[in-house]
């Protein structure tokens, strides 16, 4: 089934991997959110934050599922944290989806980052990591699987009845990603639709150099 879906990533590090999952042609445009070119992101930041926070909010707007792309800094990015807050709030699905492993234009990988999951709490106290799922882009196929795990965590939301009211905050730089022993593991972007050796650079609202 089509989701619409937004993804959130750390533009700095991760923008190269962001774009190999984008480009991998497992949703199509119409059905993805969270990517702007880069002179549209220029305008978008130099009007401010509120600026910042309407764009995203207008991307969400639509969504079901929200894929957050995991490197080595994303946990640390407070407009991921806020794509992840504003993602819960309104209802949509969240995926963890960790991309170190994919390989850069010089065939290296990065550091494996926390999940930014774990840094979001309901007010019970638990991480949002323990009722989403999270996956591996390399290690479990998600050229293969994106969809399927789309699909998946829009039925896990449906049926989750437990607390959803997030506690206040941002989130804290962890070094070692917690285990997530509640969500088993599988052994689980709009540019315009280019080839990756077009030069091309996606961009995501949490793109600033200093961040």
């Amino acid at each position: 089934m089509a989701r619409n879906i937004f993804f959130s990533f750390h533009f700095a590090r991760d923008a190269w991997r962001a774009g190999q999952v984008r480009n991998s042609d497992r949703i199509s445009n119409e059905e993805e959110r969270g990517f702007i070119d880069g002179v549209d992101w220029e305008e978008v930041k130099r009007k401010g934050e509120d600026n910042i926070k309407r764009w995203i909010n207008e991307q969400l707007e639509g969504t079901s599922v929200t894929v957050v792309l995991i490197g080595a800094e994303t946990s640390e990015r407070p407009w991921v944290d806020y794509e992840i807050r504003e993602s819960w709030k309104r209802g949509n699905a969240i995926i963890g989806l960790y991309i170190h492993d994919v390989k850069d234009p010089e065939r290296k990988t990065d550091t494996k980052g926390a999940n930014p999951l774990d840094s979001v709490y309901l007010v019970d106290g638990q991480p949002l990591s323990s009722v989403c799922r999270t996956y591996d882009w390399v290690a479990d196929d998600g050229r293969a699987h994106l969809g399927e795990w789309a699909d998946q965590a829009v039925i896990d939301r449906a049926e989750y009845k437990g607390e959803t009211k997030l506690k206040d905050g941002v989130a804290k730089k962890s070094v070692t990603p917690p285990a997530n022993p509640a969500m088993p593991t599988y052994a689980a972007p709009a540019i315009p639709r280019i080839s990756s050796d077009t030069g091309f650079i996606p961009h995501s609202p949490h793109a600033e150099e200093q961040r």
